[in-house]
């Protein structure tokens, strides 16, 4: 931090189990992933090269390799995943993993159709070598999946081995938790975090106003993806009550009196002018 400022809330470290920020990656150049990490490393805690754009970014190898070596996993979109398991080329897909050094994969079934078992199966089998993020929810905006599916898929690939598992809502945050308008679908969330910790799960919020719900709803180390490069630091003010959207849901003064000097000092500073 460039100086102090006291009574902030707590922030998990890197490399961090909850509080997580994801980043949505929607094809950068090596440079721009330069600049990323130069000033936003330390706030980022995986990189999603979004969808299928990983196959036709120039200088994939060189781009990987800088959120790499700044400590940042990266991995391949799920719709990519999609891609090569609707062609029947799980295996073809493990070995671009490898060959790129991936630790992290995307297991999803947003858009294509996968039982439930296959996609258990297919996580059980990935998580034995890789840290698998499963993703829960259609790209379909027609599609409602009930509260009670919600919770029962989400238990299952848990406990098939997912490490956390992603709640749909698409670059957009108009589906999955989300209404079509992109207000957040607060009864399904209740009923999803009232049974499944909200520590193993990661809640897609790519628009500002969904990232201050979840904020205020379950505090800074909530953990959070599809968030836009450009929109990593304020996301990191909002989580730390540094954005007018959270500064008042985040203070933490010493007692009220602090409190009531604070307004008199402010009171007085705009009486002078």
């Amino acid at each position: 931090m460039a100086f102090t400022l006291k009574n902030l809330p707590y922030r998990t470290e890197k490399p961090r189990i909850k509080g997580l920020t994801l980043a949505l990656d929607k094809g950068y150049s090596v440079r721009q992933a330069e600049d990323l990490v130069e000033t936003s490393s330390n706030y980022i805690d995986v990189v999603k090269l979004g969808w299928g754009t990983s196959y036709v970014t120039q200088n994939l190898e060189e781009k990987i390799a800088v959120y790499q070596n700044a400590d940042i996993p990266v991995y391949f979109g799920g719709t990519l995943f999609e891609a090569y398991l609707l062609r029947d080329q799980l295996d073809a897909y493990v070995k671009l993993m490898e060959r790129y050094n991936i630790s992290h994969v995307e297991v999803s079934n947003g858009t294509i159709w996968l039982s439930d078992d296959r996609k258990q199966s297919i996580i059980s089998e990935l998580s034995k070598d890789f840290t698998v993020y499963s993703e829960v929810g259609s790209k379909n905006p027609n599609e409602i999946i009930p509260p009670y599916k919600w919770v029962k898929v989400i238990n299952e690939e848990l406990n098939a081995g997912s490490e956390k598992v992603i709640c749909e809502a698409r670059e957009s945050g108009t589906v999955g938790v989300f209404r079509p308008n992109g207000e957040v679908r607060s009864g399904l969330i209740e009923e999803i975090t009232d049974q499944i910790s909200q520590d193993k799960l990661i809640f897609e919020a790519p628009q500002k106003e969904q990232q201050v719900w979840f904020i205020r709803k379950f505090g800074s180390n909530v953990n959070l993806g599809n968030i836009v490069p450009a929109d990593v630091i304020a996301l990191e003010t909002l989580r730390l009550g540094l954005r007018g959207d959270t500064l008042l849901d985040f203070y933490s003064l010493d007692d009220d009196e602090d409190l009531n000097q604070v307004i008199k000092d402010n009171n007085t500073i705009s009486n002078k002018e």
